[in-house]
């Protein structure tokens, strides 16, 4: 194992140590981000605020499904662009997607269809998605992940919404 420097500590090494918090200290700073989500600079989804306030209560039949892990429900277009899908992995850990390709401009083919867990584009390159991360599957080509909404988890209320 080489050792990249060695600071000895006597008394006249104090300005080296302070130089290197320093120097550490905004190489730290500078490398945060506000938010890390590429996303965000998709071009093909424009910024849609909604709000399901107390619409997904679980113990109603419609939204039961959403009590066991590896679920989910789809939410109609009155929520995001052509809806969402909100999915259940255990816990307290859910995910919501809008259901548009995030590879396309808008279009009657960017809408997803939800099938065995995955989020289908049906554009002609029928992109792919997971629905548990937003991730493309592999050989699927796509610079953007599925855009995700918030979720909170309110005893058996689920809210999803977009600011």
């Amino acid at each position: 194992m080489k050792t990249l420097f060695v600071v000895h500590c006597n008394k006249n090494n104090y300005p080296m140590r302070y130089f290197i918090v320093i120097t550490l200290f905004v190489l730290t700073l500078s490398s945060c981000q506000k938010n890390d989500d590429t996303i965000q600079n998709n071009p093909f989804i424009p910024n849609i605020a909604f709000d399901t306030q107390t619409l997904i209560n679980t113990d109603l039949p419609q939204y039961n499904n959403l009590q066991f892990p590896g679920n989910h429900i789809v939410l109609n277009n009155n929520y995001g662009l052509n809806g969402v899908v909100v999915q259940y992995s255990g816990g307290t850990n859910y995910n919501a997607f809008e259901l548009t390709d995030p590879s396309h401009a808008i279009s009657d083919c960017s809408k997803l269809t939800i099938q065995n867990g995955l989020a289908t584009c049906g554009c002609d390159d029928e992109k792919k998605f997971e629905i548990v991360s937003g991730q493309p599957i592999n050989g699927t080509t796509s610079q953007y992940t599925l855009k995700r909404y918030f979720v909170e988890v309110n005893g058996n209320i689920i809210r999803v919404y977009n600011n």
